[in-house]
């Protein structure tokens, strides 16, 4: 049987060079990968007790709504801005080069709900930091992150030493 991390495409010097990109469409194209990638992330929420799974477009979608689904829980979206219909508040944060933000519906989470947040992959921690503070700033308690993919080398998970992380698939580098 194949591992996980036999169907993720690596794929040099993209979108620099010395840059490995890791390719999750290879893992979203193969059925087995695809029931594997979702079957290893609900694992690392066994024995979670927690009330709602967030998670940012896209990929953190393709992820997890199928395990909220699975556990019975509601998905509350994170998007870019201006994408959402409903009053929102919003949250800055920095990209490679200049900023972005995201939102969150401002009645998504109640106060004290304990939330997991699902997504493909944690590189520098930027984006994660951002939803943190968003379902904070509305009164959850974020109480695991779950990813399919994890860059060590980019040292994101020291950005979030505070909370409770799990990656599926580790790789060392960038």
């Amino acid at each position: 049987m194949k591992e996980l991390k036999d169907y993720v495409r690596s794929i040099p010097d993209f979108p620099e060079k010395g840059i490995i990109f890791r390719d999750v469409t290879s893992v979203l194209q193969d059925a087995q990968g695809l029931h594997l990638a979702i079957d290893r992330m609900q694992e690392c929420l066994k024995n979670v007790e927690f009330d709602v799974v967030a998670g940012p477009e896209s990929r953190g979608f393709i992820f997890g709504v199928p395990i909220a689904y699975n556990l019975n829980k509601p998905f509350v979206p994170i998007r870019k801005k201006g994408k959402l219909p409903c009053e929102t508040i919003g949250e800055e944060y920095a990209l490679e080069y200049g900023t972005a933000t995201i939102e969150i519906h401002k009645d998504a989470i109640q106060p004290g709900q304990r939330v997991v947040i699902i997504d493909d992959l944690i590189a520098t921690g930027g984006t994660t930091e951002a939803m943190i503070k968003l379902i904070e700033r509305l009164g959850g308690k974020v109480v695991k992150i779950v990813f399919l993919m994890e860059l060590a080398g980019l040292e994101g998970r020291k950005r979030l030493a505070d909370y409770d992380i799990s990656s599926v698939i580790c790789y060392e580098g960038k």
